[in-house]
């Protein structure tokens, strides 16, 4: 499994829960998204008085009490559990949150906070086009405000709306050139092929974040290295997350990257590490399978196979909003590959960005459905993102349609970009393209 798939998945996540926090950032320089060097649950039945312990959650349920039939002390409570979820990773917490909200907007219905509050919520449960839809809304309402340009961006990446992204995404930082608006510049600049430019981006976004919160400075600083791990600058990316864990030292997504960078350089044993205290502090899928991966890439299967079966778990009994990661994991394992392929045909026909094409294609793939794995790939592969997973899913695609050229052209790219994209399917694209060589 990669991780650098899951690592998408939760940049948007996770830059949409910054939207509602860092919304009133400001900086004063500008940018422009095509170019330039300057810059992007399981449902929870507790009740509230069963969450962490944390004053900001405490001084909302206060304000509440003071004046329980006004949304203020709902919206405040909402945002607590936001940042609670963001820092702890107990992304249950983000069910609370949206049962606060709805109490502010059963209390009053036209409450501008709460609807904000709902957009970026639905975007979290990946109900994308009903977050798309809320954030038009928003717009009416109010078109100078940034942060719906943030709901616009990350719901029309998702959803595959590439150009409404880049000019969502270019409003969004016209009106408030912030942490959250260079975070998205980021992104789309990823997408769009333009590694340079999305760490220019995400190093502003980091330069700019306030040092007071220590989750933001680290949040950045980690997503930054990603972006360099996906490139291959695996010494760059190391920097960023040890810069990361010095800031906050039990940073799940910061120690996940350690592990990324140490099982890249064969150092196996501390990768095991790194990955299980990210796991202790909560047990996601980026972690979980990676350090089944690494079990199984040193000989140890029976540990491996507790790790998949955590995995599974994880994503069946408390995911239940997007399952391409099962279908990802069944496909690279060659297991359960009709259901993997229903999983991954069912989300393709609700949702049209690229990483969702490219599970689509894979599992087309292993089912030997090549010709309609060639045109799924060909839509992943639209908008020239550099990575390397892509790159070696059209390898092996074409290798099965017996394009030995071009396969051996993608897979040697894939290499190239970043030589250890995946513990075990590196190897796969390191024999395969060994095998086409002798035949071309």
């Amino acid at each position: 499994m990669n991780p650098n798939r899951i690592y998408r998945q939760t940049l948007i996540f996770t830059a949409i829960l910054f939207l509602v926090i860092f919304s009133n950032t400001a900086c004063q320089k500008q940018s422009s998204i095509d170019g330039g060097q300057t810059v992007k649950a399981e449902n929870s039945e507790q009740p509230v008085a069963s969450a962490p312990e944390n004053a900001e959650i405490e001084n909302a349920q206060k304000m509440i009490e003071r004046m329980p039939e006004a949304a203020g002390g709902y919206n405040g409570l909402a945002i607590a559990y936001i940042r609670e979820a963001r820092k702890s990773g107990d992304f249950s917490l983000n069910s609370k949150a949206e049962t606060s909200v709805n109490r502010a907007l059963e209390l009053e219905p036209d409450n501008y906070d709460a609807q904000r509050l709902q957009a970026s919520l639905l975007l979290t449960f990946h109900k994308f086009q009903e977050g798309l839809e809320a954030g038009k809304k928003l717009q009416q309402k109010s078109p100078q405000d940034p942060f719906v340009y943030g709901v616009l961006t990350d719901a029309n990446v998702e959803l595959g709306n590439y150009k409404e992204a880049i000019d969502a995404a270019q409003q969004m930082v016209d009106l408030r050139p912030g942490m959250e608006s260079y975070a998205r510049v980021s992104h789309v600049r990823s997408l769009n092929g333009d590694s340079d430019g999305a760490i220019e981006a995400m190093k502003m976004a980091a330069s700019i974040a306030d040092p007071m919160d220590k989750e933001a400075r680290a949040w950045t600083l980690t997503y930054l290295g990603n972006e360099y791990f996906k490139v291959g600058r695996y010494e760059e990316a190391e920097k960023q997350y040890d810069t990361a864990l010095k800031i906050l030292p039990d940073y799940h997504f910061a120690l996940t990257g350690k592990g990324n960078v140490r099982a890249a350089a064969g150092d196996y044993e501390n990768a095991v590490k790194f990955y299980t205290q990210s796991q202790e502090k909560i047990p996601l899928t980026q972690t979980v399978i990676p350090l089944g991966d690494i079990y199984k890439k040193i000989g140890k299967p029976e540990e491996a196979q507790k790790q998949y079966e955590l995995a599974e778990f994880i994503e069946q009994k408390f995911g239940n909003i997007d399952q391409r990661t099962l279908a990802l994991l069944w496909a690279n394992q060659n297991i359960k590959l009709d259901e993997a392929l229903q999983i991954a045909r069912a989300e393709h026909e609700k949702r049209k960005d690229i990483y969702t094409a490219d599970i689509y294609a894979w599992t087309l793939y292993k089912k030997g459905q090549f010709e309609e794995a060639k045109k799924a790939i060909t839509e992943a592969m639209r908008l020239k993102t550099k990575d390397a997973q892509i790159f070696y899913h059209a390898g092996m695609i074409e290798k099965g349609l017996g394009n030995k050229k071009a396969a051996a052209d993608y897979l040697q790219k894939a290499i190239k970009l970043n030589p250890a994209f995946d513990v075990l399917q590196i190897e796969v694209a390191k024999s395969a393209l060994q095998e086409l060589k002798g035949a071309i």
